[in-house]
């Protein structure tokens, strides 16, 4: 939790010399709802450090136009533009304007779009997608890889159950039985793990396997 606290607060000092005067409270409101939320304080971080547009913006929300196996792909509406972020745990890419609609093959394919032109139609209305919903709050997402509901786990996640004992697969003793030693010391052991779990079938998200504390929430305040 301090490296969100950190976050939080570079984005805010880079808010400071982004956000007109007018608008730094909404600014700070939008902050305030995402205030745990790793995958959009990544793009609040990003925007404000590289402006677009190269001139002072603010982000007025967010939206979701497509997410798999932890991959996001996010509309941040600022008062200039509405601009394409490619976002998940491990980093962020810029993808250039919204009203551009423009994707590339690759994404359009991993998102299943139909083809460059019906997303392109699709992209004329913002309306066409929905407000990106707080990790925290949208249950259909596991909170720490952000898999989606039917949708694995990223390896080592924290929430992921162990299809042998039922356990949280990273603090029960299964991995250790089934390799048949006392540590996984090299990646050779862990791919060799990762088959282990794909043979015995492994356990997909849900949002019975939320911890209690990632549905708590309120009255946070953002520092």
């Amino acid at each position: 939790m301090d490296e969100l606290k950190k976050k939080r607060q570079h984005i805010r000092n880079l808010m400071r010399y982004a956000v007109p005067d007018e608008e730094m409270d909404a600014a700070l409101d939008l902050l305030m709802i995402f205030h745990d939320d790793r995958i959009a304080l990544t793009v609040l971080e990003e925007f404000y450090s590289f402006l677009p547009e190269a001139q002072n913006d603010w982000i007025k929300e967010l939206r979701l136009i497509a997410r798999q196996q932890g991959m996001f792909l996010l509309v941040a509406v600022a008062s200039a533009d509405a601009y394409l972020y490619l976002v998940s745990s491990e980093g962020i890419e810029f993808n250039g304007k919204l009203s551009e609609g423009y994707l590339d093959r690759d994404l359009l394919d991993f998102f299943d779009f139909e083809s460059a032109t019906a997303f392109q139609e699709t992209a004329r209305n913002i309306e066409n997608f929905p407000e990106y919903q707080p990790l925290q709050v949208d249950t259909d997402l596991c909170p720490a890889c952000q898999a989606a509901t039917g949708e694995l786990h990223e390896l080592g996640c924290p929430v992921e159950i162990c299809p042998w004992c039922g356990g949280q697969l990273i603090h029960c003793s299964c991995r250790f039985e089934q390799l048949g030693q006392d540590e996984i010391a090299d990646e050779g052991e862990l791919l060799r793990f990762e088959a282990l779990l794909e043979e015995q079938g492994r356990v997909a998200y849900s949002p019975e396997q939320r911890p209690s504390f990632a549905d708590e929430g309120g009255g946070v305040e953002v520092e």
